[in-house]
């Protein structure tokens, strides 16, 4: 296929680079550049507020949305348009052009203007490639980095990539419609007041930031459980009027990514355990009796790096975990040898990815991992990968649509799925407003080899007397009890080493 790709009044930037090459490795694609006659004039207002931010955060000025040079771009360039299969306006879709067309568009309307726009907003854009009205592709990109304008570009940026990319190798990408009562992106200003009020806040919310964690831990989680003697939140899809109990901390260190499981007649809870002192998370178990933990989660499992997410299940009359582990690149599978320590490596299911939150699901004598995954760049948080293996031990198979789903409100996986009246229902992390902020119940409508769709049935959130705080992160329960994660504030203790 001959594809050109054309930038209208945009600048070339480091973005379509990075485009460019990953499309060339596509097998049987023939590339080409068209740019105008002279170089447009970079005029999206940004670069004060990027180089205040750049000082506030220590950020390189090296971002995906720089200005490029044309001689970096490694393919055929012309400045006039030719027969092509197939141009890919990445601009305002002004530019007539005779033939097929797919073009870029933000929250309906076309061109980087409209992206930029969006942000200033604080919204999270709805991304669509389309040809003639259709849609092609769609997804919604996000970031952890929402306060910092430059790095949600960045991450944004590098999602819009994975989904072009996706696009061109035959994906089906589309995004699940959220439920009714939600109230969408907010409707962004004026791009010159967007911006000079976006260069005040930036200086704003780095003091009120730095005050912060001078006086508080941050981020400090918190577990909360209840005894289950009615409808679970799968069933409720709102808080239970009970409420939640903290389970306790020493406000040294906080416990996050509750995991339970019912072995030999008694409830263990596995959570992360981070000390702010070592700055890194290890896994730690608490038993449960009829009325609830009996102590203290005492540590269980530690490896020289990071680890959360215990993914933790049995299975032929042995007990396993899969933690979370990305900064190793890799997904392992891990058999507890002296329940509920003795922890050893029994294999690497996956190598070579940057995979978020493994969770498994058996269906119908099949296994099948997701995770979202870190393309080379962007958020960790919203593409969702799959795998499938005839055993959990593996030989895994990515499947042939990844990334399935690019959704910042609903790819990252929340905690267990579980099956009720024959549907799969998946927890799923909604962190349009920041990671962790609000949690999401969705229904999976297809899970095969040709796709995976689903909807989101409810979003449950943070705040109230319910759930103080301001997030909500997991889900998971077992024999008789059920767990979630979110927030909480502790100070600081001002004589502490750090």
């Amino acid at each position: 296929m001959r594809l050109r790709l054309t930038i209208g009044a945009s600048p070339l930037r480091r973005w379509h680079l990075l485009l460019i090459d990953r499309l060339r490795s596509l097998p049987g694609l023939e590339l080409s550049l068209c740019l105008p006659e002279s170089a447009p004039v970079d005029g999206s207002g940004l670069g004060p507020l990027f180089r205040v931010e750049g000082l506030l955060h220590g950020l390189r000025p090296d971002s995906l949305f720089a200005v490029a040079e044309p001689g970096d771009a490694a393919v055929p360039i012309s400045r006039q348009a030719g027969p092509v299969d197939l141009v890919l306006d990445l601009g305002d879709g002004s530019v007539a052009e005779a033939g097929r067309r797919w073009t870029l568009h933000f929250d309906g309307k076309a061109g980087e203007d409209a992206l930029v726009a969006a942000l200033l907003g604080g919204g999270i854009p709805l991304v669509e490639l389309r040809e003639s009205g259709y849609v092609v592709a769609a997804g919604r990109p996000g970031s952890e980095n929402g306060r910092i304008l430059l790095a949600k570009l960045d991450d944004i940026l590098a999602r819009i990539v994975t989904l072009i990319v996706a696009a061109m190798a035959g994906g089906r990408l589309h995004v699940p419609v959220l439920p009714a009562n939600e109230t969408g992106p907010p409707t962004p200003p004026a791009a010159p007041a967007g911006i000079a009020k976006t260069v005040v806040k930036a200086g704003i919310g780095k003091a009120i930031e730095l005050v912060y964690r001078t006086c508080f831990h941050a981020p400090h989680w918190r577990v909360g459980w209840r005894k289950l003697d009615g409808p679970d939140l799968f069933t409720l899809q709102r808080h239970p009027d009970s409420g939640w109990t903290d389970l306790p901390d020493d406000g040294t260190r906080f416990y996050a990514d509750p995991f339970p499981i019912l072995h030999k007649g008694r409830v263990t809870l596995f959570v992360e355990d981070f000390a702010h002192a070592a700055g890194k998370g290890i896994i730690s178990a608490v038993a449960f009796g009829p009325d609830g933990p009996l102590g203290r989660p005492e540590p269980v499992f530690e490896q020289p790096g990071h680890l959360s997410y215990p993914f933790v299940f049995a299975r032929d009359d042995e007990v396993w975990m899969i933690p979370e582990s990305c900064s190793a690149a890799r997904v392992d599978l891990f058999r507890a040898t002296a329940f509920p320590g003795g922890w050893v490596k029994e294999a690497t299911l996956i190598e070579g990815v940057v995979a978020s939150d493994a969770t498994l699901i058996e269906q119908d004598g099949r296994w099948w991992l997701f995770a979202t995954v870190r393309d080379g760049g962007g958020s960790f948080s919203d593409a969702l990968h799959l795998w499938s293996a005839p055993d959990f031990r593996g030989p895994w198979t990515p499947h042939p649509r990844n990334p399935v789903l690019i959704d910042i409100a609903s790819a990252r996986p929340a905690g267990r799925m579980v099956l009720r009246n024959g549907e799969l229902l998946r927890p799923v992390q909604d962190c349009r407003q920041g990671y962790g902020k609000a949690l999401g119940i969705a229904r999976v409508t297809q899970l095969d080899d040709t796709g995976f769709a689903q909807e989101v049935e409810t979003i449950l959130e943070a705040g109230g007397p319910l759930w103080p705080g301001r997030r909500l992160h997991s889900l998971n329960s077992a024999g008789g009890f059920e767990f979630i994660d979110g927030s909480a504030m502790v100070r600081r203790n001002p004589l502490a080493r750090r």
